[in-house]
């Protein structure tokens, strides 16, 4: 060991203006990560399929187009493994500017890449490539978020606070479909097809400018800060943690017993826990929120913009039922809201898909607000400050990252594939929603093994369980 002797940490102070910063950031970067990834999401289920797939039959262009959706899921998780590894070491805010920067250059390049008429196999082998860059950046950056703000928010405000990454999401999901819903909406095919997809993907290029330009502006986590085992702004390691002479490093008894009963802990537990509470709201995303739109312009007779307008109209309807469901976990605890939220997105799958096939375009509408507002935005606003509260401080960026991709993979890469083999081959809609029951079921059994973790000390490094 090198390190000298170190005073504990004293509590890291922040100002308003620290916070609100932190806030727009945290809401910025997410909502970037989900506007390209909602961009492509629509244009897979929408044109993707005649543009780099061209040569193969509607059903099997749908599933080519959803499976180069899910492959920026498996770069999710080597970045979430890299970058969170590093978030944890170096702290949040580094690995923040470099993963927005990932996502956002990544997204501006794939509307300027030739289609499958101009360069052949080269066009879909291109996309991919860039949906691996894009989601390794993308593998980190929600967790970073979640656990940047979270870590910035006042203990009594931390649900509400914390929801506003989840805001970050409906604004991302908001922007693209509203884009998209512009262009079904005024654009022929030809045009369509020719340029107009284009348009979205090269626009997000000023956001990414904007949120670079705050990101570099940001203080780190003031829990990362507090961490007992911080020195000059880098965490010491294990090795050295529990080297001869660590205990210099962290010089108080009770910074020592609790490095001591951090180093002893097993991990595991939180982390699956965790996962269980991600799969419910990560399927019934990528269901509803990707599968449906595709879905209904195939299979259901309306027009195809009436299902991106309707994801408009949920995500606005989101910035209610966001920070409402935030500030219900605060009053209550996040344990009995997220009961009744999984329990309402259960009993709600079988009379929404129903409606979706059979009850017209306004009837349609309404029962994919509803299930975006419950089963996808209700559950997202909770899961941001439970799964970050389950974490020790030491391990929290990691962890986080991994359970968030791993859900992701698992859910909303593979569901929408697995949907949408499973309607071609019954042709009938039944299988979503028994897979909206399913991932439902799954996050209340994690809710219901899982400890109230409201007003938890984020600087413990213990995990909650």
């Amino acid at each position: 060991m090198t390190h000298t002797t170190q005073a504990p940490p004293g509590p890291a102070t922040r100002t308003t203006g620290d916070l609100a910063r932190a806030a727009v950031s945290g809401w910025l970067g997410t909502a970037l990560e989900f506007m390209d990834f909602q961009l492509y999401s629509l244009a897979a289920a929408v044109v993707f399929d005649k543009i780099f797939f061209p040569d193969v039959s509607p059903a099997i262009g749908l599933i080519a187009a959803m499976a180069t959706y899910g492959v920026g899921y498996v770069a999710r998780l080597a970045g979430a493994v890299y970058f969170g590894r590093l978030g944890d070491r170096i702290g949040r805010r580094k690995v923040l500017l470099v993963t927005i920067v990932l996502m956002g250059a990544s997204t501006t390049l794939i509307g300027a890449l030739p289609s499958y008429g101009t360069i052949g196999i080269a066009a879909p082998c291109l996309l991919v490539a860039l949906r691996l860059v894009q989601g390794f950046g993308a593998g980190a950056e929600i967790a970073g978020a979640t656990a940047l703000l979270t870590e910035y928010a006042p203990v009594r405000r931390r649900g509400l606070i914390s929801s506003l990454v989840s805001l970050g999401t409906n604004s991302g999901t908001l922007a693209a479909s509203g884009l998209w819903a512009v262009l079904l909406g005024t654009l022929s095919d030809g045009q369509l097809l020719s340029w107009g997809w284009r348009v979205p993907f090269l626009s997000s290029f000023l956001l990414l400018v904007f949120a670079v330009w705050l990101r570099a502006r940001l203080k780190e986590s003031p829990v990362f800060e507090e961490r007992p085992d911080v020195v000059d702004g880098v965490a010491l390691s294990r090795k050295e943690l529990e080297g001869e002479g660590a205990v210099g490093a962290v010089a108080d008894g009770a910074a020592r017993r609790a490095v001591e009963a951090g180093l002893r802990q097993r991990k595991g537990r939180a982390f699956f826990l965790a996962l269980g509470l991600r799969l419910g709201q990560a399927g019934n995303s990528g269901l509803v929120q990707t599968f449906l739109v595709g879905y209904i312009a195939t299979s259901v007779a309306v027009k195809d913009s009436v299902p991106t307008t309707a994801i408009v109209y949920g995500s606005l309807a989101g910035f209610a039922t966001v920070p409402l469901v935030g500030m219900l976990g605060d009053r209550f605890g996040r344990r009995p809201v997220y009961l009744v939220v999984t329990a309402l997105t259960a009993l709600l799958a079988v009379p929404m898909m129903y409606t979706v096939v059979h009850g017209g375009a306004v009837a349609l509408t309404l029962a994919m607000v509803v299930g975006l507002n419950v089963g996808v935005l209700g559950l997202f606003a909770l899961e941001s400050v439970t799964m970050a509260e389950l974490f020790g401080s030491r391990t929290r960026f990691t962890q986080l990252a991994l359970a968030k991709e791993l859900g992701g993979i698992l859910t909303t890469a593979a569901g929408p594939v697995i949907a949408a083999s499973l309607t071609a081959a019954t042709h009938h809609w039944w299988p979503i929603a028994a897979m909206l029951v399913g991932y439902s079921l799954i996050t209340f059994t994690a809710t219901w093994l899982s400890p109230e973790t409201r007003g938890r000390d984020l600087v413990r490094w213990e995990d909650a369980v």
